[in-house]
């Protein structure tokens, strides 16, 4: 079975995008740059005995989603304990609303945001009261 064991964020900016997502997601950052032989940088984004992935950000090598473009990858989705709180976060630090918060009823409330380097990302906190 061919699990997802690893993603990469592009980025343009890479101090931008580590402070983004450390602020909002209190991710850790480790210089993979000399591995990669490119701009790369380890993203710790949990302890290990919780479910989940670690992944990267890498330096993009080509232009930036254009805004309004469709879908062109995978979008991430992180867990969240507190949707309305990570939300604030997220506009604190400069990402921008791509799609509300919304209802999974009975599951949890979702919703997609563009973070500092035009990559869409989601949030979704589990809630069965959700409606």
């Amino acid at each position: 079975m061919g699990r997802v064991v690893h993603f990469e964020i592009h980025v343009d900016n890479m101090e931008r995008a580590q402070k983004f997502y450390g602020e909002v997601f209190g991710w850790t950052f480790q210089d993979w740059t000399e591995y990669a032989g490119m701009p790369y940088y380890g993203a710790v984004t949990g302890d290990d005995q919780e479910m989940g992935i670690n992944g990267a950000l890498v330096k993009r090598q080509g232009p930036p989603p254009a805004p309004g473009q469709p879908m062109n990858g995978f979008a991430c989705t992180m867990g969240v304990a507190d949707y309305d709180a990570t939300e604030a976060k997220i506009l604190e630090q400069g990402g921008i609303v791509a799609l509300p918060k919304y209802a999974l009823p009975g599951m949890a409330w979702q919703g997609y945001y563009i973070d500092t380097e035009g990559n869409v990302i989601g949030i979704h906190q589990p809630d069965e009261n959700a409606k």
